[in-house]
Formats: C-alpha cells, sequence, structure tokens
C-alpha cells in the first residue's frame, strides 16, 4: 500500500543519553551500515513487546453505521517498522490487542484470528483473564519453537484530540502531577501486567519504546487534521518522513515489573502448561506504583522529545547517531503476493458458503 499509494521514508534514531539508551557496542550490533559506512537497515532482537504514543488517526468508511471504525496510521507505520527491523521476518509475528466484537466481521476477522490476535471488551475485570490465557500461549510456542514476538501495546489507550486531551489533564489532577504538552499521560496497568506474563518465558524479553512524530504538524495540533485516510492513500500527501526514535530495555534488569519468583506467564504454575487453566496473580500495590512512576518518567522524556521536534525537527539531540533512514518499499516485489496469501483462501471459503446457503 505504501509502495504504491503513500511512499515515505521511515528516519530512525536511537537514544543515547536518557532511559533505555543504547551503548555504541549495541548500535554497532543492531546497526546495519553498507560497504561505505552508511546506516542502511537494522537487525534487532526479535522478541520483545513494542510500545509507542499516539498521534494520528486515520478515518475510515463505516461498516456498521452506528459504530464507524477508525484506523489508526500509528499502527500502521508500526507494523512496517517490524518489516525493516531484522532481517528474521518480525513483522510475520505481530501481535495486538482489538476490540471483541471484530472478531466475526467477515473474512478480516477471520484473518485477524488466523494470526492470533487478542480481542479484548475494553474492561479490565474481564479482559485480564483473556489477556493473561493469550499471552501465555504466545510466550509458550516463542520460549519452545524460538520464533520471533511483537507484541504492541499503546499505554495512552487512544490518540490526542480536543476529546482526550481534556481527560488527560483531569488524570493528571487527580494522581496530583503536571500533564503532558505533547502525548497524553500513559495508563500502566496492562503493559505491566503483559511484562509480567511474559518474562518469566523468554528471558531476553526486550520492551522497545518507540516514540513518532509527523512533519508537518504544529505545536498542540492534532495529527488526525493533517492526515486523513483520503490524503495518505488516496491524493497521494502522505507524511514526507515518519521520525521514530528508539529506546529498549531488557524487560527483567531494566524495568521494574516486581518479583516473579513462582510464577510463569501471565501468573501461571511452571507445572501446568495448558493456557485454560491459568491462575492469576494479581500485583502487589507497592510493586504497581514503583512501576507507574518509571512509565510517568519516560513518558516525560518522550514528551520532551516531542517538544524538542516542534522546534528543531529533530526527536533526538543534534549530537546523536547514527541515524537510518529507509524507504517504504518492498525488499522484493515478489513480495507482495504475500499480501493475498490468506485473504484470498477466506474470500473464496465466505463466498461459498454463502452461494451454498
Amino acid at each position: 500500500m505504501c509502495c504504491w499509494f503513500a511512499p515515505s521514508t521511515l528516519r530512525i534514531t536511537f537514544e543515547t543519553q536518557g532511559m533505555g539508551a543504547f551503548t555504541q557496542a549495541e548500535l554497532d550490533r543492531y546497526v546495519v551500515r553498507d560497504a561505505a559506512g552508511t546506516p542502511v537497515a537494522l537487525d534487532l532482537p526479535t522478541q520483545f513487546v513494542l510500545i509507542a504514543n499516539h498521534q494520528v488517526r486515520l478515518h475510515a468508511p463505516s461498516m456498521c453505521h452506528a459504530h464507524p471504525p477508525q484506523v489508526y496510521l500509528d499502527w500502521w507505520y508500526a507494523w512496517c517498522l517490524t518489516y525493516f527491523m531484522s532481517p528474521h521476518g518480525v513483522h510475520r509475528y505481530v501481535y495486538i490487542t482489538l476490540k471483541k466484537s471484530l472478531r466475526w466481521v467477515p473474512v478480516v476477522g477471520w484473518g485477524m484470528q488466523f494470526f492470533k490476535f487478542i480481542f479484548l471488551a475494553r474492561s479490565w475485570a474481564s479482559d485480564r483473564r483473556q489477556l493473561a490465557v493469550d499471552l501465555a500461549s504466545l510466550g509458550r510456542e516463542a520460549e519452545r519453537e524460538g520464533k520471533p514476538l511483537c507484541f504492541i501495546l499503546y499505554p495512552e489507550g487512544t490518540l490526542v484530540s480536543k476529546d482526550t486531551r481534556p481527560r488527560s489533564k483531569k488524570y493528571a489532577d487527580k494522581i496530583g502531577i503536571s500533564d503532558m504538552k505533547h502525548i497524553l499521560l500513559p495508563r500502566s496497568t496492562g503493559l505491566h501486567y503483559s511484562l509480567r506474563a511474559l518474562a518469566p518465558r523468554i528471558p531476553d524479553l526486550r520492551l522497545l519504546d518507540l516514540t513518532v512524530a509527523y512533519p508537518g504538524i504544529p505545536p498542540m495540533g492534532y495529527g488526525q487534521d493533517y492526515y486523513t485516510l483520503r490524503s495518505v492513500f488516496f491524493d497521494g500527501v502522505a507524511p514526507p518522513a515518519i521520525h521514530m526514535h528508539l529506546r529498549m530495555f531488557d524487560v527483567k534488569t531494566g524495568v521494574p515489573i516486581g518479583d516473579l519468583a513462582g510464577a510463569g506467564a501471565g501468573g501461571v504454575s511452571e507445572s501446568d502448561r495448558r493456557p485454560r487453566r491459568v491462575v492469576e496473580v494479581d500485583i502487589p500495590g507497592a510493586e504497581k506504583d514503583v512501576f507507574d512512576l518509571w512509565l510517568r518518567k519516560l513518558w516525560q522524556e518522550k514528551d520532551d522529545g516531542m517538544e524538542r521536534f516542534c522546534a528543531t525537527g529533530a526527536l533526538a539531540p543534534k549530537a546523536e547517531a547514527p541515524v537510518v533512514e529507509i524507504p517504504l518499499a518492498l525488499r522484493r516485489r515478489r513480495e507482495v503476493l504475500d499480501a493475498f496469501a490468506f485473504f484470498w483462501p477466506a474470500g473464496v471459503a465466505y463466498l461459498w458458503g454463502r452461494i451454498r446457503g
């Protein structure tokens, strides 16, 4: 889609000073250079949880008049990043959370089930068990078979807009802290629970933090007012570059997720290998408070980066290097057929069922 209708470039920088900073040795290992020494690609760890800020929402045509769906451009470009971040096909093992009602959308919903997306009711009381079951299954698969795993979460829960900005300010006032200027305050419960669920099964689990910014959006502006579904994919007016600033943490040593002694994935006993027998474990209040503070500090540095971007056009300080610029293009033209690997058979099966019915 990007190749044909919305060509752009990923402009990737790396944290070298603050939280989640890359060491020079890590940069030498993860940044792939050509013969001339120019950064051209990435080779990052392949089992990680990806978190990011929301910036842009695209309004999509309604499939249901009462509840028009929304497509987030941030998800789109995050998925594009996974295609370029490793030669090991990480983009084929991306898992996201979606509204439970989307599970049964014809063809598309079946595809999302096939790819093991996680469907939630958006009520923590009912979602926590489902999340534990699904993450336990993904963790076991990554543990036993060594497959890549990318679980994407947006701790803000939604994007910055005229409706969500007051809610973020109200939440900040409630807990007695300052609100962010350019992004929303993060909610930590889902992320904390997910990291505690996956870390026991994946010894080298990483947390990859992504700060995303799009040129042309003024300070305090709302991205969806500048980039729409029509402008990006129908009029060809895509962001000239998608700026992405990366931080990376070793979950077990660099993230305060708390004491995991005696717990398996999602609070599952290590002697219990079946996901349907998940035993949930509440997170102690003191451990939750520590994680909350850590995540808010991370988000404050992210907000500072957005302030810098508004002033200078760069998320990273000028002295930081390297910068990897990757055009949004397929490595091989024949890969375009991959887009139809599931949907053609599913579409044929759906139409055959309608004809027989």
